[in-house]
């Protein structure tokens, strides 16, 4: 198996909740919180932000806390400037694993990695099963339609694929066949991570406003398959942050 890399892009910034990474979960950093749930389990963990108090707060722990640009767009583009300062190995895997993700499940990240692994694409990421219309039709909701070989053919936030005849009669009822959510969760391997920052922006990508459909509309492959859990829910809210608040005090 390629080596796998652990990449934890964690900005300072955010116009929800400024200074996310740095949130007080039951007396530990969110970012703190995030790392403890790969410790043990995954051998290369590095932090990637764009602020010395976020490297402060990991600076204990058995991680590789790297000073990134604060000029990326995407944690894409923070994630490829890692691989490059340290020299990532070309056919070495990266997970990228967001830093608001403290309930992480690491057999979500283990997956993930192997099915990158297991076949000769650039990238892969994982699905769940969507089985109610209201997510259908949830444009916060991104779907995703695969071919042969898992390979996936689009993501949009709209319904796709698109059930016409059924839509026809009435939208209140989940038409049959199978509809997936696309899972923000993403392996590379390194040469086509470094590669992807130097892309055009498609159209595709601008209409959406979805940044995977850029390599995809370039030709990389992504491969996609159904999670083995449904992962639970990161924080971009204060509402968010509170519903962990109370899982972590509860351990």
């Amino acid at each position: 198996m390629s080596k796998i890399r652990i990449v934890i892009p964690a900005r300072f910034g955010s116009s929800r909740l400024p200074g996310k990474p740095l949130l007080d979960i039951c007396g530990k950093p969110m970012i703190v919180r995030v790392i403890e749930q790969v410790l043990g389990r995954f051998e290369h963990i590095y932090v990637a932000t764009d602020d010395q108090r976020i490297i402060d707060a990991v600076a204990e722990y058995d991680v590789i806390a790297v000073m990134t640009s604060d000029k990326h767009e995407s944690g894409t583009d923070r994630l490829a400037e890692v691989a490059q300062i340290h020299e990532f190995a070309d056919d070495d895997i990266v997970v990228n694993l967001q830093g608001d993700e403290p309930l992480i499940e690491p057999e979500l990240l283990q997956q993930v990695a192997r099915l990158l692994d297991s076949n000769s694409a650039s990238m892969s990421t994982l699905m769940t099963p969507i089985t109610s219309v209201a997510d259908l039709l949830n444009p916060n909701v991104v779907k995703v339609v695969h071919g042969e070989n898992n390979k996936a053919l689009y993501f949009s936030r709209a319904p796709i694929p698109y059930p016409r005849d059924a839509f026809s009669k009435t939208k209140n009822v989940m038409p049959e066949g199978d509809y997936f959510r696309h899972l923000g969760l993403y392996a590379y391997k390194v040469s086509a991570l470094k590669s992807i920052p130097t892309l055009p922006v498609s159209t595709l990508e601008g209409i959406e406003k979805l940044e995977q459909l850029r390599p995809l509309a370039s030709g990389f492959d992504i491969v996609v398959e159904n999670a083995c859990m449904v992962p639970k829910a990161g924080v971009d809210t204060q509402e968010d942050l509170d519903k962990v608040i109370e899982v972590f005090a509860k351990l």
